[in-house]
């Protein structure tokens, strides 16, 4: 897809959104399970179902996926896309281009051990590196608009609200 292919694509959305702004508010969502045996929650991946259970580092023996990995590919698809959807824009030609997204957690947090270390990933940091005649000013606003535009990783920014209820009983939250 090309700039033109992309404005073209956009520019009905755009318009509508514009228009109707309630009808850019977009539905995403995951579905899961306990439905495989130990200290797991089986996610429904695009590919097919995911088993997410305890790291390493928290008692779990690296069978199943770690859903701090599981973040980190979420952020860098969305953080890729992005980049590969505003260079397009720009009208930036890159011949190739490998992704990273890097972070690290602190066990003490999420184990209990102290509770003055945060639970949670640290700061996330993606790197593209492109095969690419643009100039590093050129890449550095792209590195801008994609951090502004990254649904994901602007996300972040805000921890999810965690609701648990029983089957068939009233809703409560965990917060």
């Amino acid at each position: 897809m090309d700039a033109g292919e992309l404005r073209a694509a956009q520019a009905p959305l755009k318009e509508r959104y514009r228009e109707d702004p309630a009808s850019a508010v977009t539905p995403v969502h995951a579905t899961g399970d306990f439905g495989d045996e130990g200290i797991t929650a089986t996610i429904d991946g695009f590919a097919g179902p995911v088993r997410a259970g305890l790291h390493r580092a928290t008692g779990g023996d690296g069978s199943d996926a770690c859903s701090g990995d599981m973040l980190m590919e979420a952020v860098l698809g969305c953080a890729g896309v992005t980049l590969r959807s505003v260079a397009t824009a720009m009208g930036i030609s890159i011949r190739s281009a490998s992704l990273v997204a890097e972070s690290a957690f602190d066990a003490r947090g999420t184990l209990g051990v102290d509770r003055s270390v945060p639970v949670g990933v640290g700061p996330i940091t993606v790197t593209a590196t492109f095969d690419t005649d643009a100039d590093q000013a050129t890449l550095d606003r792209l590195g801008s608009l994609a951090e502004r535009y990254c649904v994901v990783g602007q996300s972040l920014a805000t921890p999810p609200t965690i609701v648990v209820r029983r089957a068939g009983g009233p809703l409560t939250s965990g917060a």
